[in-house]
């Protein structure tokens, strides 16, 4: 079950370029860490319809799957273009360092060519 769940995840992540997982989704953030979460990607130009959410409260298998899959113990976390960028404090971080916006914008010029 948990090997379904492990290539589940990676699957998902894989097909899809920008991915959140978090409490809730991009309209309705179900806690304080991925309302921000949401709120670093909007202020680093993130359009959010490009944004795919995962809301973890849905799927216990999935909460519990995703922490195993990144071996990160907290949600929400990001991936881009596959790659796990990090939790909330480091979303943050990198917003305020402007790679975020770098790496977001990489991922904007790649799809748009």
């Amino acid at each position: 079950m948990e090997q379904d769940i492990q290539q589940r995840i990676a699957a998902f992540v894989k097909s899809h370029d920008m991915v959140l997982f978090m409490k809730g989704n991009a309209g309705f953030p179900m806690c304080g860490f991925s309302a921000r979460a949401i709120e670093t990607l909007k202020a680093s130009g993130v359009d959010l319809k490009a944004l795919t959410t995962v809301d973890v409260l849905q799927d216990d298998d999935v909460r519990q799957g995703i922490k195993d899959y990144s071996h990160w113990p907290t949600i929400p976390q990001l991936y881009v273009k596959g790659q796990f960028v990090g939790g909330t404090d480091i979303m943050v971080e990198m917003y305020e360092s402007g790679e975020l916006q770098s790496l977001v914008d990489t991922k904007a010029d790649s799809a748009a060519s």
